[in-house]
């Protein structure tokens, strides 16, 4: 039987998911506010339309004959997609909006954690007034990291002691509108995420990714959705080791034994410190980039965890390829804060799979804001396009993604061309053993 899916969602994390449900028995469709040539190409049929109104949505899979669901983007979780849908007899690989809460409310994932004695959960306090929050900054002994506690894109985090000072800080919670903030204590170390695919009870985890927000080479700058990452032939990454990446493997299955009936991708992010793992959030759907990480190296079949998910069978245990990929995003000049738009993208796809063939590897493309024009294909003024190596170690892969991005050119892009390089990942290491 062939199952027809509904793809929600339009960026590089969507495009990754397509990618993998390419080889399989189904008829795909997607939705998404914007038009993603890469989706688009391999989709049976796609629709423009609002991802946070679960009314088109639900229309849209009607009209399509959709069987599963799958829903990409955060915003579209709390909006109650995934409700929809699933009343709708679409069974949908997301949670719904409550279960979604892990990720959407930082007030609600921190009680959370501390009400069900979830390991790895730092020191915090929440504050829906914005005066006792400058207060407790002003008396907390240390540094603390400022969360907005709804969704921000993952740039509206501020560090003390590393982006912004006391009087900054201060700043900041009166001045930034929020209704909510969390504080926390800072944690310390070398972040990284692990990704889970979740249903009937079931936890089964992917690769550890490391991810770089920072806007710029040398991890500067202000915080981007993501400029690139990388994952290693193993599970664990070059600064962990196998019980790092068990401990946050705990974490994530004691989260899912106290969530009730959670379904899809649950993400966590961690912080190796000198005091072990610590979560420093959860995403309730795949990252962005980090999907482009990890599913171009799994070998299961994608559609049979879909299924056996629907069907309330055991998911299938995860194989992966024993290769390194590394992914760096091209994004707009001046992005995050002052994006120009209208840049020209030119990627060679047949020239990326030589350039790849050279290091004995892959070169994927993967497309996420971009303006699909009939003259070609332009910036917007977010993310444009990722590039993701795949080979036998993160070196050779990042030589492919940037070989592939040089190919490509600079003419109103930017992107972190150190990401996967050998004297990163060596500081990492380095940073570690430190702390150890």
């Amino acid at each position: 039987m062939t199952e027809t899916v509904l793809l929600v969602g339009g960026g590089g994390r969507e495009h990754a998911i397509a990618r993998a449900l390419t080889d399989a028995d189904c008829a795909l469709y997607a939705c998404a506010g914007n038009k993603n040539p890469g989706i688009a190409r391999v989709a049976a049929g796609f629709e423009t339309l609002e991802t946070t109104n679960p009314t088109a949505v639900r229309t849209y899979a009607d009209e399509a004959g959709a069987d599963l669901a799958v829903i990409g983007p955060e915003a579209a979780l709390e909006a109650g997609v995934a409700d929809a849908l699933d009343e709708a007899g679409v069974y949908t690989f997301g949670p719904r909006e409550e279960e979604a809460r892990i990720e959407t409310d930082k007030a609600f994932q921190r009680r959370f954690m501390r009400e069900n004695d979830i390991p790895g959960c730092p020191d915090f306090e929440t504050f829906d007034d914005m005066d006792a929050a400058a207060e407790y900054i002003r008396e907390y002994d240390g540094d603390l990291a400022i969360k907005p506690a709804g969704l921000t894109g993952g740039k509206g985090v501020r560090v003390m002691g590393d982006q912004i000072d006391e009087d900054e800080a201060v700043e900041y919670v009166r001045e930034s509108g929020y209704d909510r903030v969390v504080l926390e204590e800072r944690l310390v170390g070398e972040e990284f995420t692990v990704q889970a695919l979740v249903a009937n009870g079931d936890v089964r985890v992917t690769p550890a990714v490391q991810d770089h927000k920072r806007a710029y080479e040398g991890d500067d700058g202000p915080n981007t959705g993501g400029m690139g990452s990388y994952s290693d032939a193993t599970l664990e990454l070059p600064f962990m080791n196998r019980d790092d990446y068990m401990e946050a493997v705990d974490v994530i299955e004691s989260t899912v034994d106290a969530l009730d009936g959670y379904k899809g991708v649950l993400y966590g992010q961690f912080m190796l410190t000198a005091d072990g793992v610590k979560v420093v959030e959860f995403n309730a759907r795949f990252g962005d980039p980090e999907a482009m990480n990890t599913l171009p190296v799994l070998n299961t079949d994608f559609l049979d965890v879909l299924t056996a998910a629907r069907e309330g069978s055991e998911l299938p245990q995860l194989s992966f390829a024993p290769k390194a990929t590394v992914c760096k995003y091209a994004v707009p000049d001046g992005y995050p804060t002052d994006p120009e738009a209208g840049a020209a993208v030119t990627v060679d796809e047949d020239g990326a799979a030589e350039i790849a063939a050279d290091f004995d590897g892959e070169a994927i493309l993967y497309y996420a804001s971009v303006d699909d024009r009939e003259d070609g294909i332009y910036t917007t003024t977010s993310r444009s396009f990722a590039v993701v190596g795949v080979a036998g170690s993160i070196t050779e892969a990042e030589e492919i993604a940037e070989a592939v991005l040089s190919e490509a050119g600079e003419d109103g892009l930017r992107m972190r061309h150190d990401i996967g390089k050998p004297d990163l990942v060596q500081q990492r290491i380095d940073h570690v053993e430190e702390l150890r």
